[in-house]
């Protein structure tokens, strides 16, 4: 059995808040990225220029979500 598992009554392993865990960050990533996109369209098309990120932007956005990933992380530590 897993050390940090989920016992029920039976002494069986619950592991299903773990694919719950799971579904509910994959929603809310797809949620949050195709949000991102219509904000990244909606300002081009206003703008009336072709969105175009450049290789500077791209490396600054993944190092901003690298730091998110390591906050959310740090949220299960005491």
């Amino acid at each position: 059995m897993e050390e940090n598992a989920i016992v029920d009554e039976e002494g069986q392993a619950n592991n299903s808040w773990k694919i719950q865990a799971l579904i509910i960050g994959g929603v809310l990533g797809a949620l949050v990225g195709i949000g991102g996109a219509y904000l990244l369209t909606k300002r081009a098309e206003q703008k009336g220029t072709p969105l175009a990120i450049t290789p500077r932007k791209g490396v600054q956005l993944g190092v901003m979500l690298a730091g998110m990933l390591r906050s959310i992380l740090s949220l299960g530590e005491e």
